[in-house]
């Protein structure tokens, strides 16, 4: 982090801009909506700087720069087009210890101007640390149209709340959990209408009436990988957990989304190394709703399909646990379009089955015969291990050897991988190219199409944070 990034209050602070042209007014005009005493400094003005002295909001003073004019201000701005200028008004500066910006010259700024939303009094200011200004502006302009105006009436009202909220709570966690449910309740709508006044009176009945805190499981898909197929109630609820339970296979790209002073348990599991066991992860979940608490246990992929998220639920409801489920893009579904292969295509194969190659123990035999089946697709879920006994099974009930498979490791993911060839070379494949999980195997005539549909890590691609404006829907 090149810049911390604070907002700075200038009520009737001094303010030193250095310049008399368009980019001074421009700069000027930005620092008196803070309500900063304003000066500016240079040989001459451009009229509506002229016309801002004549209001009383600015002082000019009209003479070449020199090092005292620096003196008792607490920010320094350089606004010229000269560079020996900007760069004596940088050097003054320096040498007193006052935070300077030079307009458009990084090197030389102490302190930087971001990309500002402003709904009063809530502002978002967005940087790159001076090295790419117009993607911030970009990023400005996305949060624009996603930011309802709504949300400054909003933050003027509840902060009339916030000194009665303290004294009501105590407890950090009591009050954020009040304002939680006050975001969640019909006060939002009612200020979005312009009806605050009776936004207010509902604020005020919901402190006097504050119920206990209600506990809550969110069963969350993380999807496989990429932060971007994140669902968006997903991420909402993310951000509302006050406890996140969490497995290996949630990317740390995913789990750097969550609210950042929510509590975090790992309940990890790998093949033949469960961290946690099953039954104690249904104990944590139902233990912590038992507390209070909002909980979001987030799984790799859909907790529904090979995600154990049916037992954990079935655990929430036997202890009348409150829960919602949230599904996600599962492995199969994810990793086969980020390796360019249709689980279904009408030239070569009608049908798709799921299938795991983790089963439980003393669990019943897979149905090789009907997996064996030409003209479909087979997704194997953790199967990388059970490699040689899958490509024997396959075989042996009628699969021919020849049968393209596709094997896609950490699909979706900058680090995605995906190897080719046929299902006699299955294990031999994932032995020599020391596969590890997560991977998915696909094994069925599309497997052949990766060639020709690969896009993924093949070509630049667009992100969706970076599309223009006029695409936002």
């Amino acid at each position: 982090m090149q810049y911390l990034p604070i907002f700075t209050k200038l009520d009737n602070k001094p303010v030193l801009i250095v310049g008399g042209g368009d980019v001074a007014l421009r700069k000027a005009s930005a620092v008196l909506k803070a309500r900063a005493k304003l000066t500016l400094v240079a040989p001459s003005f451009c009229e509506q700087l002229q016309t801002l002295q004549q209001q009383g909001t600015v002082t000019l003073v009209e003479a070449p720069f020199s090092d005292n004019h620096v003196e008792g201000f607490m920010l320094v701005i350089a606004a010229t087009d000269n560079d020996e200028v900007n760069a004596q008004v940088h050097q003054a500066a320096e040498q007193r210890n006052i935070f300077v910006n030079v307009v458009d010259d990084q090197p030389k700024c102490s302190f930087i101007f971001p990309s500002i939303v402003d709904r009063n009094p809530v502002t978002i200011a967005i940087s790159s640390a001076g090295t790419a200004p117009v993607l911030a502006r970009r990023l400005r302009e996305k949060l624009e149209t996603l930011i309802p105006h709504h949300i400054g009436p909003l933050a003027d009202l509840v902060g009339r709340f916030r000194s009665q909220v303290k004294s009501r709570f105590a407890h950090f966690a009591d009050r954020r959990q009040f304002w939680e449910r006050v975001f969640d309740s019909n006060v939002v709508s009612e200020v979005q209408k312009g009806n605050e006044d009776e936004a207010y009176q509902q604020l005020q009945q919901m402190l006097t009436d504050t119920p206990a805190p209600q506990g809550e499981v969110y069963v969350v898909g993380a999807g496989p990988g990429d932060p971007e197929l994140l669902t968006l109630k997903a991420l909402q609820l993310m951000q509302q957990a006050d406890v996140v339970v969490y497995d290996y296979l949630v990317s740390n790209e995913i789990m750097e989304l969550v609210r950042r002073d929510a509590d975090l348990i790992c309940v990890g599991k790998r093949a033949g190394d469960h961290s946690v066991a099953q039954e104690r992860t249904n104990e944590i979940l139902v233990e912590l709703a038992q507390q209070g608490k909002k909980v979001c246990r987030i799984k790799g992929g859909d907790p529904f399909i090979y995600g154990r998220g049916g037992e954990e639920v079935q655990v929430l409801v036997e202890h009348g646990v409150k829960y919602q489920i949230v599904p996600g893009i599962t492995a199969a579904a994810g990793c086969s379009a980020y390796a360019g292969i249709p689980l279904t295509h009408r030239d070569y194969a009608q049908s798709i089955q799921f299938v795991t190659g983790h089963c439980k123990k003393d669990g019943q035999e897979l149905d090789w015969q009907s997996l064996a089946k030409p003209n479909q697709t087979l997704a194997i879920y953790m199967g990388v291990l059970k490699s040689p006994d899958i490509k024997a099974q396959l075989i042996e009930h009628g699969r021919a050897p020849s049968t393209p498979v596709a094997i896609v490791e950490n699909g979706t993911r900058k680090e995605q991988r995906v190897i080719t060839g046929t299902l006699q070379q299955l294990d031999e494949l994932i032995h020599q190219h020391q596969v590890q999980s997560p991977a998915l195997l696909i094994i069925g005539e599309v497997a052949s199409l990766h060639q020709q549909l690969a896009w993924f890590g093949t070509k630049p691609q667009i992100s969706s944070f970076a599309q223009p404006i006029t695409d936002v829907a």
